[in-house]
């Protein structure tokens, strides 16, 4: 398999024995099987590494809301214990125990505060401008009408971030992916296909707002990579890295939080650098030798 490292369970299985195997790691196994057809008691299983989540989180107090009042943020969305990681299930049990445990008694009391608030008027400028730029967003998706999916689009653009904003990335291939997927967001607004009408339930409608929204994130992250001239965490620049291979940090110029302001389409985005202090314990290198 193309990208893959092999996990060998036999030395393992040899040591502890199958049966304290099974007990650890029996529902993982039973998966693989039933993904791929291969028994990994047997045989060493495959993992396909993939790219980072896009890491950050949105900052929330006691009961998950953001500053902006009303406005709560759950799971990976927000930056508390597990949230804005990559490992999947870190990111389970966030979403799980903010979705099941605590939103609905913190979204509750916001609640209870607002029961004398009365209907909210929905005449207002703000509205209109809103409602409207959906609608002509939505008219013009349908009216493309193009020669390419929206899957295309998805996967092209999806493929230009493994390659060059993944695991791994440096100077040249950054600027490229900047460059392509600008090209690419072109040709999506002037070729994409949105089958289907805009009043009735439309999958692909839904697809194509979101993959629009995609080109932006995408852009950014490159963006803000090609900013961090250091290795930390889950950015490895290839630029910046030890005799051995490990991540070279720079918490001299680097530690900070990136907020990035949008200043028009056809404009680079504006870097607002947040400071990182810490009190208590200090950053320090990390080998994952």
């Amino acid at each position: 398999m193309k990208n893959a490292v092999y996990l060998d369970f036999s030395k393992a299985i040899k040591e502890q024995g199958k049966e304290k195997i099974e007990e650890k790691y029996g529902n993982l196994f039973d998966m693989y099987l039933k993904i791929t057809g291969y028994n990994a008691y047997q045989e060493p299983m495959m993992i396909s590494p993939s790219a980072h989540f896009s890491m950050g989180g949105l900052w929330v107090d006691y009961e998950l809301m953001t500053t902006i009042p009303g406005l709560f943020a759950l799971g990976e969305a927000n930056f508390a214990d597990h949230g804005a990681n990559r490992l999947g299930a870190n990111s389970l049990l966030q979403a799980s125990v903010d979705g099941y445990f605590i939103a609905p008694y913190t979204i509750a009391n916001y609640l209870s505060q607002e029961i004398h608030t009365g209907k909210i008027s929905t005449d207002g400028v703000e509205f209109e401008k809103a409602e409207n730029h959906i609608k002509q967003q939505i008219e013009n998706f349908i009216n493309i009408n193009g020669t390419k999916t929206v899957d295309h689009f998805h996967k092209t653009l999806g493929k230009l971030l493994y390659d060059y904003c993944g695991l791994a990335r440096n100077e040249e291939g950054l600027k490229f992916a900047i460059k392509e997927i600008k090209k690419l967001k072109q040709e999506f607004y002037r070729d994409v296909k949105v089958s289907g009408k805009a009043e009735a339930m439309n999958a692909e409608l839904e697809k194509a707002g979101r993959v629009a929204d995609y080109f932006e994130i995408g852009e950014l992250m490159c963006y803000d990579a090609l900013t961090r001239n250091e290795s930390c965490g889950a950015h490895f620049r290839e630029e910046f890295q030890t005799a051995d291979g490990e991540a070279l940090r720079n918490d001299d110029e680097f530690q900070f939080i990136s907020a990035w302001v949008w200043k028009g389409e056809n404009n680079e985005p504006e870097l607002i650098k947040e400071p990182l202090i810490f009190e208590e314990i200090q950053p320090t290198v990390r080998s994952y030798k």
